[in-house]
């Protein structure tokens, strides 16, 4: 059942029919194909080289590969024979037994198959050396094209493989899949749920076998009949674990599928089975209802020719569902739509997805073990207003997937520990601040924090607004994250951290001489002494002026202003535009500076002369500018150290050209608030005088 997918905002990014082009020439498979074919060419992808770039980013080759197309390697190469199923999966010297997994389950729903592999390519007529499949990225369907050279070592595939040595779907399926995450290196292990989703777009769900609910059995057959991805492998303990072969035939930390689910008659019994596959295909369960194990026996042949005892292929075996639950630990299920365990189920789930970063410095505050940074992570408004039928609550899946950390691998990056919490949303329409999250605990959370690219929960909460905040464990983690929500009844989203409102006084009216304050005639003894007859300083006088004063404060600590800011405060306050302050405009300054002064002490916790960019949200917004997540980690890429600090000359600079920017868009926006229209000329005129 397809997803309904409903754009409530912006932020709201729909699946689109169409899978996107993404080859660097920005020509389609089929226009690269025609192209060949025109003239005479076998296509050569230039995007994935057929070098050791493509294979490996943190070693060298201990073989020589040689890249071969098929038709260099059999005589006559097939790209389907017989159709594709998960008999045609082989494991080669490369560690990504998940993704095998992962395309063996992807095998029996057709469906999803003709996704995944466009039924318009062959070796046959309109054979040109290119390949295409299509995956799935972050809510949206990609196109990937690939040349048809495939690794080789002494004429034989190196990596996966067909059991049939000329069949070829398989491997440059694999192929294709390396393409979109960097090189083969970086299929090197995994979960095979994350090749589920690419293969399909669906959602997934983790059971952990030993905690499974009462009906897990009928769980997993609904889920199959419904054409789900299935998984499940054995925990590990330690990295010496891993692989390591149990006394029953079953791999720790490998990837299995699990490719069927059904009940046999024995000694007059009901006896519920499951059907496993590794793609290793030789090293099988030997225990009750293995291949040869003598239960078998006292099967009829009818049911035995309906299981097809006989004829499994190698790596796949039966084995009781209550030995299943007992030696494997987890499973993991790819639902192709988030009602696929529903009794029935005939509705269809809203979804809306959010793509959002975490951004050291602004929006990487992580989990609420950091009170003082968790604050600053990305909000998203949840309005649930309307109850399921029948019910009294509104249900809902979460799925938080961080993005691209496979393809970052060759650049040092770590799948990140990643979840999510939800508070009931107070009547503010604002992104909630420290306070609220140190009195208030959360009404919902994901299950765990953990290291996997996905974390993804089901809920039901009464209709009502929230708050959601994804998340890393540790604060200063980056990462790009989407967000997709789905709801049974009509959901409301919205992205807390997008609203920029600028609240700015008008600017007071100079007092007059005779009016003046004891330390507002100081000034003008000294601004006299400094400025001359013409009553006017320059960005050089102005800073020695605002130093004279300033080192005599013995609350502030700070190095000296610096002519930038001079600059900057010039721009802002000239009435005149001759680039000089007149006294009444220092005046004006002055009072705004001091109320900045007060507002830097506060936040400057420690009185180190500093300020955390996490504090930066609050002390802007008390500043009166109340900017977006996005504009903020443009303002910590500018002013912020590595220690992610602001000085007060940081602090100040930063003050002065938001305001004076805003000041300047209030003056051209008279008719319309939210826009201004400025040609080329006054675009760069307005920028470099900002």
């Amino acid at each position: 059942m397809p997803y309904l997918y409903r754009a409530p905002g912006p932020q709201a990014h729909p699946v689109p029919k169409d899978a996107r082009i993404t080859h660097s020439s920005g020509q389609s498979f089929e226009q690269m194909r025609q192209e060949c074919l025109q003239r005479g060419t076998l296509f050569e992808d230039a995007d994935f080289p057929a070098s050791n770039s493509s294979l490996f980013y943190s070693e060298r080759p201990q073989i020589p590969f040689v890249w071969k197309r098929p038709g260099e390697i059999v005589k006559n190469p097939e790209f389907i024979l017989g159709g594709a199923t998960r008999t045609d999966i082989c494991q080669g010297e490369l560690g990504d037994c998940w993704l095998l997994a992962a395309i063996a389950s992807l095998t029996l729903n057709q469906k999803a198959l003709a996704r995944v592999i466009p039924q318009d390519q062959s070796f046959g007529p309109g054979y040109a050396g290119i390949f295409h499949f299509q995956f799935w990225q972050h809510s949206e369907w990609l196109d990937v094209v690939i040349d048809d050279r495939l690794p080789t070592f002494r004429d034989r595939l190196v990596f996966l493989h067909s059991a049939d040595h000329n069949e070829f779907w398989s491997a440059l399926l694999e192929k294709a899949y390396a393409k979109l995450n960097g090189s083969y290196e970086a299929l090197k292990g995994g979960s095979a749920i994350e090749a589920m989703e690419d293969f399909t777009g669906g959602v997934a769900e983790t059971f952990q076998t030993k905690e499974a609910p009462e009906n897990f059995y009928e769980i997993l057959e609904k889920a199959l009949k419904r054409g789900s991805l299935l998984g499940c492998f054995i925990d590990t303990r330690s990295a010496a674990e891993s692989e390591a072969r149990t006394p029953f035939g079953l791999i720790k930390g490998h990837a299995y599928s699990v490719t069927g689910i059904d009940q046999v008659s024995f000694r007059g019994q009901r006896i519920e089975l499951i059907r496993i596959r590794n793609p290793w295909g030789q090293v099988e369960w030997n225990g009750s209802w293995s291949d040869s194990s003598p239960e078998w026996r006292s099967v009829g042949p009818a049911e035995q020719k309906r299981l097809c005892h006989t004829a499994l292929d190698d790596g796949e075996f039966w084995m009781a569902f209550k030995d299943f639950k007992a030696h494997f630990d987890k499973v993991e299920i790819c639902n192709l739509t988030p009602d696929a365990l529903e009794e029935d189920a005939i509705h269809k789930w809203e979804v809306t997805v959010h793509q959002g970063s975490w951004v050291r410095g602004s929006t990487a505050g992580g989990c609420r073990n950091f009170l003082d940074t968790f604050w600053t992570n990305p909000q998203i408004k949840l309005s649930l207003t309307e109850k399921d039928e029948g019910q009294e609550e509104c249900s809902f899946l979460v799925a938080l997937m961080q993005k691209d950390r496979r393809k970052l691998k060759r650049f040092g990056a770590n799948v990140l520990t990643i979840g999510y919490a939800i508070y009931e949303c107070p009547d503010k329409d604002e992104h909630l601040n420290k306070d609220f999250f140190r009195y208030h605990a959360s009404r919902a959370r994901s299950k765990t924090f953990i290291n996997l690219r996905e974390v993804s929960d089901r809920f039901k909460l009464p209709p009502g607004e929230y708050i959601l905040i994804p998340s890393t464990f540790e604060p200063h983690q980056e990462a790009d994250f989407c967000l997709r929500i789905f709801s049974e009844k009509k959901a409301i989203t919205r992205d807390m951290d997008g609203n920029v409102d600028i609240d700015l006084p008008e600017p007071p009216k100079p007092t007059p001489p005779d009016q003046e304050t004891e330390e507002e005639q100081r000034f003008r003894a000294l601004f006299e002494q400094v400025a001359g007859e013409d009553m006017e300083v320059t960005a050089e006088e102005l800073e020695y002026v605002l130093n004279a004063v300033l080192q005599k404060k013995k609350d502030i600590k700070f190095k000296r202003l610096s002519l930038i800011s001079c600059k900057n405060i010039i721009s802002l306050m000239d009435t005149s535009g001759n680039g000089k302050l007149e006294f009444d405009e220092f005046k004006v300054f002055w009072d705004k500076l001091k109320q900045w002064i007060n507002l830097f002490l506060r936040f400057d916790a420690d009185k180190s002369g500093t300020m955390s960019t996490y504090e930066l949200r609050t002390a802007l917004k008390a500043a009166g500018f109340q900017l977006s997540s996005h504009l903020l980690q443009l303002i910590v890429l500018r002013y912020a150290d590595e220690e992610l600090q602001l000085d007060f000359d940081d602090f100040l600079n930063c003050l002065v050209r938001l305001e004076n920017a805003s000041r300047v868009f209030q003056a051209l926006s008279t008719k319309n608030k939210e826009f201004i229209h400025l040609n080329i000329n006054e675009f760069i005129h307005l920028t470099m005088n900002i």
